[in-house]
Formats: C-alpha cells, sequence, structure tokens
C-alpha cells in the first residue's frame, strides 16, 4: 500500500477542523470512569491511536468513545457483575459530538440503584451512527474456539463459499505482499453465522487449505479488511490492539489502509497499540497515551511508556523534550563521564523523550516525590526554558525532597540545534581541528572537508527552520541520513566544549548513577 503522504495527512486534519464529516465523534471529557477523573481526549484526526502500558485505560478510552452511540450496548466494554461491582456509581462521560451536520453535546451517565441493583443503569441518549467493533477474538487459535467445531471434521463440505471483493482483495493483497484474490470465506449455515477461511488450490502442485493452517496475522487482516469494507460510510470503527499478530510491516500498511478508508468512506477509526509500527504512519495530533489517569496528545515512543509507569530496570530516567533532547542528553552525558572523576554507570541511565517541555518536567517531578518510586528522574529541557519561571526549579523553590534540583539544561539560550551549528560554524573558523573531525564523524573522508564546510555555510544562510538543518545537510552531502548528520554534529560540538558540557551535568551530578555506587 502506498505511504501516505504529508498532504493527505494535512488534508484529513483539515476536513476534521472545518467540521467537514457528518458524522464524527469530536472529542470526550472522561469526568469520572475507572482509573480516570476530569481527563480529556479530542479526535483531531480521523484515525486515532490510544497507546499505553497494560491496565492503563486503553481500553476504558475506546470503550467510551463508543458509549454514546446507539449501536454499542454499554455491556460490551462496562459490564457489570451485579452486587460485587459498587465502582460504577457516579460514572460519567461528557462528549462533543458531530452528527447530521450539527454539533451536539451529550452525556452518559452510571446511576447505581443501590436498594435495587436490577434498577441500576446506564443514562444515555444514544445517538444514532453505525458503529463496528473489532475486537482481540480475531486472532484466538481456531482450536480454541468453540464455534467452529462443526469445520474440523474430515468429510466437513461448505453449504456455500463466498468470494471476497475487489476492494478487500486489493488491500489485503497491498497489507500481506501476497496475492489474495483465492480467499474464500466458507459457511456452514444458509445464513452464514458460522464460517472460516480457506485458500483455493491455485495449481495441482499448490493445494488448499482452510483457517486451520492459517498464519494468525494472515486470518487477521483478512477479516479486519472485509468487515471494514461491509460497514457503511461515516461509521466509528472501534479495534482492540491493532497490531496483535501481525508483523511491524503488515502493522503500519493496516494503519495506512485505515487512513485511506478515512478518507474513501469518511469513517472515523479508534484503536488500542502497543506498537511503534502502529503510531509511524499518524501525525502527532493523532496518538493520544494513557497512563496514571492521564491522556496526553502527541507522538511518544511505546518505550518511553515504559519509563512513565516505572516499567525499567534503569537506575535514572533523563526526561529530555524531543528526540533531538534524547540525542544531546545521551551524547554529552557520555563527554561528561569522559571529563570527570566519577565513574558513572552510563548503562544504568535511559533517556526517553516525552513530547514537550512541560511533560518532561513534570514527569521527573512526579516520579521523584513518588514514595514506591523505582529509579530517580531528571528533566533536561532546551537552554531557552532556563530563563522561564515554569520550568527552572531553582527560581520556584520546586526542587526534590533532599532539596537538589531534578531539571538541567542545554547551554544558550535557543533551540540545540541553532546553538550546536551556529556554534560550530564559529569553531571551524578558529580551530583547524574542527572540521576534519566533523568530516570523519559524518563517515566521509577528510578530503571531503572543504565540501562540508561549504555545505554548512550554505544552510547557515538558506535554512529557514533550525529544526530541519540536519535533514537538509544530510540531503547535500549525498542524502546522509539525518539521524547520522545530527549526531555527528552533537558528538563534535561535545568533543569541542568542555566547559559547556560540564555545565549541563554539574547541577545534577549527584543524581548521576556510578559504577561504584551499590544503590
Amino acid at each position: 500500500m502506498n505511504a501516505i503522504s504529508p498532504s493527505e495527512i494535512n488534508d484529513l486534519l483539515n476536513r476534521v477542523r472545518r467540521r467537514s464529516y457528518r458524522n464524527y465523534l469530536l472529542s470526550m471529557d472522561l469526568k469520572k470512569i475507572r482509573g480516570f477523573r476530569d481527563a480529556h481526549v479530542r479526535f483531531d484526526f480521523p484515525v486515532t491511536a490510544l497507546v499505553g502500558p497494560n491496565g492503563a485505560g486503553k481500553t476504558t478510552v475506546l470503550g467510551a468513545a463508543g458509549l454514546i452511540y446507539a449501536d454499542v450496548q454499554p455491556r460490551r466494554f462496562f459490564a457489570r457483575g451485579g452486587t460485587y461491582d459498587s465502582s460504577m456509581s457516579g460514572w460519567k462521560v461528557e462528549y462533543e459530538v458531530y452528527s447530521g451536520g450539527t454539533s451536539v453535546p451529550r452525556t452518559a451517565s452510571y446511576t447505581d440503584a443501590t436498594a435495587d441493583v436490577t434498577r441500576s443503569k446506564w443514562n444515555r441518549k444514544g445517538v444514532a451512527r453505525p458503529v463496528k467493533v473489532i475486537g482481540v477474538n480475531r486472532t484466538l487459535p481456531l482450536t480454541e474456539r468453540n464455534d467452529v467445531q462443526r469445520f474440523a471434521k474430515g468429510d466437513f463440505i461448505g453449504v456455500t463459499e463466498e468470494s471476497f471483493t475487489q476492494e478487500v482483495v486489493s488491500a489485503v493483497e497491498r497489507i500481506l505482499g501476497k496475492k489474495a484474490a483465492d480467499y474464500l470465506q466458507v459457511h456452514a449455515d444458509e445464513n452464514g453465522k458460522y464460517s472460516i477461511l480457506a485458500l483455493k488450490p491455485s495449481s495441482a502442485d499448490t493445494p488448499g487449505y482452510s483457517e486451520f493452517h492459517f498464519g494468525a496475522g494472515e486470518a487477521s487482516i483478512i477479516r479486519i479488511v472485509s468487515e471494514i469494507e461491509s460497514v457503511e460510510d461515516q461509521a466509528l470503527i472501534l479495534i482492540e490492539e491493532v497490531e496483535n499478530g501481525l508483523h511491524p510491516i503488515a502493522t503500519r500498511r493496516l494503519v495506512e489502509y485505515l487512513i485511506a478508508v478515512c478518507r474513501r468512506k469518511g469513517c472515523q477509526v479508534i484503536f488500542t497499540t502497543h506498537s511503534n509500527a502502529a503510531l509511524s504512519p499518524l501525525p502527532g495530533e493523532a496518538v493520544w497515551s494513557s497512563y496514571g489517569g492521564k491522556l496526553t496528545q502527541g507522538k511518544l515512543d511505546v518505550e518511553s511508556l515504559r519509563a512513565l509507569t516505572g516499567e525499567i530496570d534503569a537506575r535514572l530516567a533523563v526526561f529530555a523534550e524531543d528526540n533531538f533532547g534524547s540525542l544531546v542528553a545521551e551524547v554529552t552525558l557520555r563527554r561528561f563521564g569522559d571529563l570527570t572523576d566519577r565513574r558513572i554507570d552510563i548503562k544504568g541511565v535511559e533517556i526517553h523523550a516525552l513530547g514537550g517541555a512541560a511533560q518532561a518536567r513534570d514527569q521527573a517531578r512526579h516520579n521523584n516525590r513518588s514514595p514506591a518510586r523505582r529509579f530517580k528522574a531528571l528533566s533536561f529541557l532546551d537552554g531557552d526554558k532556563r530563563a522561564q519561571l515554569d520550568y527552572n526549579p531553582r527560581s520556584r523553590d520546586d526542587l526534590n525532597v533532599d532539596g537538589s534540583p531534578f531539571v538541567t539544561f542545554f547551554t544558550g539560550t535557543s533551540d540545540p540545534e541553532a546553538v550546536i551549528v551556529e556554534q560550530l560554524a564559529e569553531l571551524i573558523e578558529t580551530n583547524g581541528r574542527v572540521l576534519p573531525r566533523l568530516t570523519l564523524a559524518l563517515q566521509m573522508d577528510t578530503r571531503h572537508e572543504n565540501e562540508v564546510g561549504e555545505v554548512l555555510k550554505t544552510r547557515l544562510l538558506t535554512n529557514t527552520d533550525r529544526h530541519e538543518i540536519f535533514k537538509e545537510i544530510g540531503e547535500d552531502l549525498d542524502f546522509l541520513g539525518q539521524e547520522v548528520t545530527a549526531r555527528a554534529f552533537v558528538s563534535t560540538w561535545a568533543n569541542f566544549n568542555d566547559d559547556a558540557v560540564k555545565s549541563i551535568w554539574e547541577p545534577v551530578v549527584d543524581h548521576l548513577p556510578l559504577l561504584s555506587d551499590p544503590t
């Protein structure tokens, strides 16, 4: 399946902003439901991914999204076990729903009739909209499903056989990367209530086989695509664990297919996932992270969630603003280890990008104040945050319990990309060792150092966004990868700016784990 282009992503974002959908769930306020209190989520993109560790509330958000629609029975996601479930009392979700071209507020709440549990119920004015729920049972092995035992007989012959539509075949072929025209749905009854998949023999040398011998991912993709192609336009599609049973490449292609469906059929998709591959085709506005009763918008590496929830074995977690900040933190920390007499346990440090300065600061603060914390945490922020009282704990008297700061800053007063390229350009003019070192770091022979120098000068003049400058320099240098280029610049800068490196880590040096430290 062709990758979704940035212009197509922007078109879909604008489509939501302009309220161009006839039916659309715009936002929810989870006033009280399971572990959430006053949590807000917006659906700014027609495909929304919910990420988070097990038990963090992803399925709660997914179920709450369907709860306001008449097609979804509340017990599908929020069943009650009679007198054994009293926690549902007072649950309430508020919605902004676009229905029939009009934005309308809606509320779903649970009334607990303690005197007579048979009168306990959900109160909602269900909105009319087709909803399709695709659960995790799609990848359950057939040998564990009671509904297919009638097929597990040597003399079984289907009552009817149904070929898939061309839309289904084409989508399955693009996702799986294999021919799909010979797949069938075999029904055991006239009404099609019981069925399994099968593959027709394509030749005498290639015998057919039933779903009993399919791979879990193969069957899952066929079922997901066939069910989605059969839903009405403008439907809401809810998918649990979209990557279940799939290779990362197939997961990415499936999400690209979901985006294409939303463009073609005007549908809206919400899915839960633990997979970075599922997030890769999506813009940041389409991803919401769930942890600790909070919902946060923006792409967050799934591995970073392990740090947020304490699921790491490291002795120190460093939370940076973004991926480039993570790179700078890693490189400068290693350099600082070389410059100090302390033997820093670099392997005991995990560095994570949290998608914003406020989130990096707040998570470090929350971790360090928790009595149950398993590791220390620092926040590493860009230099321009140093002057802002909201981010400088030394100015706000917002310190760790022991009085030490948990926030440290990169040098300078602007974006680190700008500081690094501009300072390196100045060093090249005054120190003859810098340009050859940078050239080697870029994995180029030193005979190309003049070319590197000229490209840097040109890009400093023509670049309009310092966040993009390493990508542009890499393209000019025979299409070097952005990550390779960025790391070369950061490491070269760190090796010629010892005082700046020390200024980053000395304020928090007591938090850095040592190889000789037994704790």
